[in-house]
């Protein structure tokens, strides 16, 4: 089942989950708080968005929270749609999951009316830039350095038309 998460009603349940995606956040950062990474999740937004219309949603397999999604609206430019995250606890992965909650993403983008859906993804996360690829996204040649969390990343940023 896919839904719209509750802050205050899910926070323990996407904590939970972000402990089972340490692996992914190792690419990300070298200090790792789950608590705080949550509180991130549910109140932050990209530039010119406002957080309060983006929409997080959570996978749920049964009662437990599989996988999440960030989407916000109005970025890069307005009547485009951003995927901020996209993720699964490891015990979710490889089950056909992120194609489900992918195409519930792509119709909500639509459904605002988007015309262009954005992402960006880490180059140390091929088997995530594989996965966005496999699924019609295309890099937009743009890419940023940020060295966040202890950590130097490159982030590219990906695109796919509605």
């Amino acid at each position: 089942m896919i839904r719209p998460l509750d802050p205050a009603a899910d926070r323990a349940a996407l904590v939970q989950m972000y402990q089972a995606t340490s692996d992914y956040w190792a690419l990300d950062r070298l200090d790792f708080d789950a608590e705080a990474l949550a509180t991130e999740f549910l109140t932050d937004a990209p530039p010119n968005c406002d957080p309060a219309q983006s929409q997080r949603l959570g996978l749920f397999q049964g009662a437990q929270l599989a996988g999440v999604a960030e989407l916000s609206f109005g970025f890069p430019a307005a009547g485009d749609a951003y995927l901020g995250q996209m993720m699964f606890a490891d015990w979710a992965r490889s089950q056909g999951m992120g194609a489900a909650l992918l195409a519930e993403v792509l119709a909500r983008a639509r459904a605002k009316g988007c015309t262009n859906i954005y992402l960006g993804v880490l180059d140390t996360n091929p088997k995530g830039r594989t996965f966005w690829q496999r699924h019609g996204f295309a890099d937009t040649g743009l890419s940023r350095v940020d060295t966040d969390g202890g950590v130097t990343k490159t982030l590219r940023r990906l695109h796919k038309a509605l």
